[in-house]
């Protein structure tokens, strides 16, 4: 595996500089969470629509995002970008047409706004520079751990560059996830939110236990070989006996996203989608970015002594 690691760096580095360009030309499209907007609630006399007509009625209005929320049995509120009073009083109108529609019995009065109103972010700058700090503290105290989690194995590389590595390899994963949204917001018009904040923390933790499973097992190989091993082949072994397992788990997980992608509701569809990018690229790095980074190092740090 590790004969082939130029091949996989360059691929990393291809998508990595894509992620990047992306970010830098198309940006992230940001949501009502992010930027504010209008907030809407509507009580149906019997039953509200479903969010999926909801939300297809809405398309022609070009709201951007629309997140829906159930208030009870027959109400829900809509959250969208801010709009003058014309617009208002037209998605109005169509909830109207909505719940005319739910039933013969039903008409136009039955449908009752109870509250409109101009909304801040949800995230606010506070809320981002408090995610930042605690974000970096993770970082830190992770190169901790795993510093002291395998500091019986110093040799060939010292115990902080098993966590540096991972911290590398979970970037490198964040990175490219967030660039393939800056493409879809600005092809599809697609927004993040809080879901999307949600599923990069959800692919944190699982890029981060994939990547020290891998770790763990050449540690414990290392372990096995005494003072005198191929770093080479110890690393190329534990990759094949974790290999199976990582690939197992990976598409169990996977197999579950695209069955909830596909028939699951509309309002968490791209929370899904975020998370499946991730998982795809955290297995792929952590079997094929982090082993070879951890060689590189050492590697590296061989010369070195030199």
């Amino acid at each position: 595996m590790l004969r082939y690691r130029k091949y996989f760096y360059t691929l990393s580095s291809a998508l990595v500089a894509a992620s990047i360009f992306a970010l830098l030309l198309f940006g992230l499209r940001l949501g009502i969470d992010f930027t504010g907007g209008s907030m809407m609630e509507v009580g149906f006399k019997d039953i509200a629509p479903s969010h999926e007509m909801i939300t297809n009625a809405m398309q022609e209005f070009e709201l951007g995002e629309v997140v829906i929320q159930g208030t009870g049995q027959a109400g829900i509120i809509l959250r969208f970008r801010e709009v003058d009073e014309n617009l208002h009083q037209k998605i109005f109108g169509k909830l109207q047409g909505l719940g005319s529609g739910d039933s013969a019995s039903t008409s136009p009065n039955s449908v009752e706004e109870r509250r409109f109103e101009a909304v801040g972010p949800v995230i606010g700058k506070e809320i981002k520079e408090k995610t930042f700090w605690a974000i970096l503290l993770a970082i830190i105290l992770m190169l901790i751990y795993v510093a002291w989690a395998f500091q019986r194995v110093s040799f060939p590389v010292r115990s902080w560059v098993y966590g540096l590595v991972a911290v590398i390899t979970l970037c490198h994963d964040i990175l490219i996830t967030v660039g393939v949204f800056s493409l879809l917001g600005y092809i599809l018009h697609i927004e993040v939110g809080v879901p999307f904040i949600a599923a990069m923390l959800t692919i944190w933790g699982y890029s981060v236990n994939d990547t020290i499973v891998i770790f763990d097992r050449i540690r414990e190989n290392v372990l096995r070989q005494g003072s005198s091993f191929d770093f080479s082949k110890i690393i190329d072994q534990s990759v094949r006996q974790t290999f199976a397992r990582s690939l197992n788990t990976s598409l169990t997980v996977l197999f579950s996203l695209l069955a909830i992608f596909f028939f699951g509701g509309e309002s968490i569809r791209y929370f899904v989608l975020a998370l499946i990018v991730g998982v795809v690229v955290g297995s792929y790095s952590s079997l094929f970015i982090a082993s070879p980074l951890l060689f590189s190092s050492a590697m590296l740090k061989r010369k070195r002594s030199r």
